[in-house]
């Protein structure tokens, strides 16, 4: 049997805090920030188990967050890399090379769109618009932008990654005492 999912202490404080934010009966305006926080703190993606953790905390029922999840391309429903590396393929990024970006990381890491690396590190995803058409070709890896793409750094981007081994995700930039 697998162990429930559950926050660790200074986890939930923070849920709780993102949850004062809005009127009592109003707790569900927290769903996506603590989505991101069980996502995470999770391994990366949002199980079953996980997703009927956040309604629980909510107060709300399962189905109300795994539309949310579900709906969202920066949430995860299987497991992921370490590192998710998501190329905006949309105009800008596909005019400035996104395209090559792509087949460059898919041969490299020797996967396909969609799929992990044999060792957990990284997954491939190409996504909608990331919002900087001027800066494109663009990847996004957690709370990171990694804009300006050439394949040359490209490849210093994957093994400083790897060198450093941890998991990549949208919360790393935030501060507790912002929120």
């Amino acid at each position: 049997m697998t162990k429930k999912p559950e926050f660790a202490p200074e986890t939930l404080a923070l849920a709780r805090k993102l949850m004062k934010r809005y009127p009592e009966g109003k707790h569900k305006s927290a769903l996506i920030p603590i989505l991101h926080l069980a996502q995470a703190e999770f391994d990366g993606w949002l199980s079953p188990e996980t997703m009927d953790y956040v309604a629980a905390i909510l107060n709300i029922q399962p189905i109300e967050v795994y539309e949310v999840a579900s709906f969202y391309s920066m949430f995860n429903l299987k497991p992921v890399g370490k590192c998710h590396l998501e190329i905006c393929r949309t105009s800008s990024c596909w005019l400035m090379g996104a395209e090559d970006v792509v087949a460059h990381i898919s041969k490299k890491l020797n996967i396909k769109e969609g799929e992990t690396t044999p060792d957990g590190m990284f997954t491939l995803k190409t996504v909608e618009c990331l919002g900087s058409c001027g800066t494109a070709p663009v990847m996004q890896v957690g709370a990171t932008y990694f804009e300006n793409l050439t394949l040359e750094k490209v490849d210093q981007l994957l093994e400083t990654m790897k060198s450093e081994g941890k998991r990549r995700s949208y919360t790393d930039k935030v501060q507790s005492s912002n929120i």
